[in-house]
């Protein structure tokens, strides 16, 4: 490999992440959990089976993908997706204010985290997807120690 060649290989690498779609069984029942109780926004949709959403800064950052009524799950120990994560806020209050207003929808909180880097509650979608609706601590945690991410403490909120 040339020095030209060695340079472009460290010049390569994922600028960030673009988007998430997600298989659903019932895509009018997972739209009203990502739009009415996430708020997401709906920008498109596609031959009655995909929905799109944008969080405003990207043409869209989560899809939805129907599959159908009787779609298995997959098995909780099985290679795939573990959780999909969404920041809601900077800070601890955002966090309880999205606790209650997940009560009011009637969303089943699973528990809640410290991870120094953030704290977290979660919950799951319709067809028991996991999501993490996290608050950013100070960036300063990570950046003067980076082992501070692989933190999981319990929260009281």
């Amino acid at each position: 490999m040339t020095g030209s060649e060695k340079e472009d290989e460290v010049n390569m690498r994922v600028k960030r992440l673009g988007h998430v779609v997600l298989r659903v069984r019932e895509l009018e029942r997972s739209v009203r959990f990502y739009g009415e109780v996430l708020g997401l926004r709906e920008v498109a949709r596609y031959g009655g089976r995909m929905v799109f959403f944008s969080l405003g800064e990207n043409h869209h950052d989560l899809a939805l993908q129907e599959v159908g009524a009787g779609a298995p799950s997959p098995h909780p120990r099985s290679v795939g997706l573990y959780h999909v994560a969404f920041k809601v806020g900077d800070g601890i209050e955002e966090l309880r204010a999205w606790r209650d207003h997940l009560e009011r929808h009637g969303v089943p909180i699973l528990g809640a985290s410290d991870h120094r880097v953030s704290q977290a509650l979660y919950v799951t979608d319709p067809d028991g997807i996991e999501i993490e609706l996290y608050v950013d601590a100070d960036p300063a945690v990570w950046r003067n120690d980076p082992s501070a991410v692989a933190t999981i403490e319990p929260i009281d909120l």
